[in-house]
């Protein structure tokens, strides 16, 4: 291979990984985190380590936002500290895993889900409650408390099976149920 076919070479690979990058990126904007740190992390995924002045450097990002973006993808246990041989400076590695990416990232989204409109869930029934068994109210307040209890009480279910899928993906019976494909 010439230099000129090399350099086009390592170009279309730094293009392909871009695509991915940019839709690990997009795709976790879409559940609540950082358009910069889903890049943060789809640029971790493709790197072995990396220092804080290696991602500012490779992303031109500041120090204080890749530190904040570390800091939040720690949080959701997809990137750990690393130590790398020879340097005193943090080192980080994104989880290269997939499966375990998903485990870790989407239970904890959907836990807070779950935790948050269950705790609304309640308290509102317990409001609405007093509401109903006060005995001055009129019968078309009261059929509309009535209305809404029940829906509230019907939105229950779906709580309790989200907790129940994030349980199954943690303790890694969904896989027993939806197998992971092997590569072909």
């Amino acid at each position: 291979m010439t230099i000129n076919e090399n350099g086009a070479a390592k170009q279309t690979i730094e293009n392909a990984k871009g695509l991915v990058i940019d839709s690990i990126a997009e795709t976790m904007d879409l559940y609540g985190v950082t358009r910069s740190a889903g890049t943060l992390y789809g640029t971790m995924y493709f790197e072995d380590d990396m220092t804080l002045d290696e991602m500012r450097e490779k992303l031109g990002m500041s120090k204080p936002s890749m530190s904040t973006g570390v800091k939040k993808l720690q949080n959701y246990d997809i990137v750990k500290q690393t130590f790398r041989k020879g340097t005193r400076r943090q080192t980080f590695v994104a989880e290269k895993d997939f499966f375990s990416f998903f485990s870790k990232f989407f239970t904890k989204k959907w836990l807070r889900e779950a935790k948050i409109n269950l705790d609304a869930v309640r308290q509102a029934q317990r409001e609405v409650k007093a509401l109903l068994d006060a005995e001055d109210i009129s019968d078309e307040v009261r059929a509309e408390a009535t209305e809404v209890y029940n829906q509230l009480e019907a939105s229950i279910p779906y709580y309790q099976w989200l907790q129940k899928l994030v349980a199954s993906i943690e303790s890694g019976e969904i896989f027993d149920l939806i197998p992971i494909d092997e590569k072909k």
